[in-house]
């Protein structure tokens, strides 16, 4: 409960405009849709830079939508990863590449073993430069010839970001058993073995 504390924390200085990284440098926010948000958590948990990470919910239209709303299909929101960074330390590119990585971007209705357009992947995109460097490192893997597929992932202007509940926070930590047992079962590692071989994320 106290992580989710400094989550909302972080959240309301930035909405403010006072959060602040090392030496009084602002922080930035990048949001990212990769199928289930439990798995999008650890592989920006692990960068150096990145403050905080917090599941949630994007792009719809209910405000403070439920889980079982969002799972059901009916809100027009999107499972998603809003990760607080300090730019000095790590910049958006490298976290578009993580992104890319740990994401089929081959696949519109889902990712992986989750269907529907709650799961599909997406980046949302918070000021014109984070549109400008999402939509260039799409154009260079649509140009780098690696898919004989188009892809799909969409870039979207970055709208409200309502957090999950608290148990969806953290769940790789606090339940390690049960978060490997759904990404095994779930298909995640092999299909990213199959789009992106040995630069799969993990």
């Amino acid at each position: 409960m106290n992580r989710l504390y400094r989550i909302l924390a972080v959240l309301v200085a930035l909405v403010a405009g006072g959060a602040l990284g090392d030496e009084g440098r602002p922080l930035a926010r990048a949001t990212f849709a990769g199928g289930c948000f439990w798995c999008m958590e650890p592989p920006f948990d692990k960068v150096e830079g990145v403050v905080s990470t917090t599941s949630g919910y994007t792009g719809g239209q209910k405000e403070n939508p439920t889980y079982e709303e969002v799972s059901s299909g009916g809100t027009g929101h999107i499972e998603a990863v809003e990760v607080v960074y300090d730019p000095a330390k790590v910049g958006y590119e490298r976290l578009l590449d993580l992104f890319w990585h740990n994401v089929d971007p081959l696949t519109a209705d889902g990712q992986f073993c989750d269907r529907g357009s709650q799961y599909r992947s997406a980046i949302f995109v918070h000021d014109e430069t984070q549109r400008r460097l999402a939509e260039d490192s799409k154009r260079q893997l649509e140009a780098s010839g690696r898919f004989s597929q188009p892809i799909v992932t969409e870039v979207l202007p970055a709208q409200a970001f309502y957090p999950a509940e608290a148990y969806h926070q953290d769940y790789y930590l606090e339940h390690p058993l049960k978060y490997r047992f759904y990404r095994s079962s779930c298909g995640r590692d092999a299909r990213l073995r199959e789009v992106w071989g040995e630069e799969a994320g993990k």
